[in-house]
């Protein structure tokens, strides 16, 4: 079954919604496809096409958001020894670690999505501008994730210029950008299943924007540098038009620490933040915040 019979059967669901009655015909395709899939799984020269079947399945899964389905082929392909994943052809290859990475996004396995989506992106044709498109907008947040910006030249190149703000506010340290960027490409967000990856960025948000008081205060008397009043970062945020208080500014500094975006500790009487000396504000280096 090609691509073109399952846009027929899609074609043919939204014809069958329209008249009021049940669309099966994509379902039904996933059905076929799955008996394919037990012929092809064998042993003999005709499992290469087995991945071919899995890409084709893993698309029926994800029109119909039942996504959990994709798991039982996953672990037919990579648990299985008769299955060798260098031997077959590239497409699917990439294809199939393009679906594997966005189901590694959903469960906020961002290394190993990083992994497979990567890995998709280095493999794929580089002529194919829109397939690297669809890629970039998965990869992207996850990289997001991992400390890892990418450069504005390939979000213009490739038409992603949705990120570009969200980008601005990691290295601006602006909680305000930030969350007008999400609000802006809500539905696009949403319709891509990474909003939540996106808005889950405002604890490296705020570790910039306090990174950046640090080295104002070290400007200005490096002796004190090191303690950090929790008014001054009030004072930032409300510049910034967050209204924030002390104590949610307490909690979101408690939070810092305990995920080691900030290394220090807490004088709760004077309601200072006394800055490790050495390395105060930890990178990521391409690992997600601690959970």
């Amino acid at each position: 079954m090609r691509l073109k019979n399952l846009v027929l059967a899609e074609r043919a669901d939204r014809e069958l919604s329209s008249n009021g009655k049940s669309p099966e015909k994509l379902k039904g395709a996933g059905s076929f496809l799955m008996k394919v899939f037990g012929v092809l799984a064998g042993k003999g020269p005709k499992r290469v096409g087995a991945l071919y079947v899995t890409c084709q399945l893993f698309k029926i899964y994800f029109k119909l958001g039942t996504v959990h389905l994709c798991r039982s082929v996953i672990r037919s392909i990579e648990t299985a020894r008769i299955f060798d994943f260098e031997e077959f052809p590239r497409r699917d290859k990439v294809t199939y670690m393009y679906y594997t990475g966005r189901l590694e996004v959903f469960n906020e396995n961002f290394p190993a999505a990083d992994h497979k989506l990567s890995y998709a992106l280095t493999h794929c044709n580089p002529l194919r501008e829109a397939n690297i498109r669809m890629i970039l907008k998965y990869l992207i947040p996850v990289k997001l994730s991992l400390g890892i910006l990418p450069k504005t030249c390939l979000l213009e190149k490739y038409n992603l210029l949705e990120y570009n703000d969200v980008v601005k506010a990691l290295k601006r340290g602006d909680l305000r950008l930030l969350r007008h960027a999400l609000q802006e490409h809500e539905d696009q967000f949403l319709r891509s299943g990474v909003y939540l990856v996106l808005e889950k960025l405002e604890l490296q948000v705020y570790q910039r924007l306090v990174k950046k008081i640090y080295f104002i205060q070290k400007q200005k008397d490096p002796s004190k540098a090191h303690q950090l009043k929790l008014e001054v970062i009030v004072k930032a945020l409300k510049w910034l038009e967050m209204d924030m208080d002390l104590d949610e500014v307490e909690c979101i500094m408690t939070i810092l620490i305990y995920k080691n975006l900030v290394k220090g500790y807490f004088a709760h009487k004077s309601k200072v933040v006394v800055l490790s000396k050495q390395d105060p504000f930890p990178k990521l280096n391409g690992k997600p915040v601690n959970s």
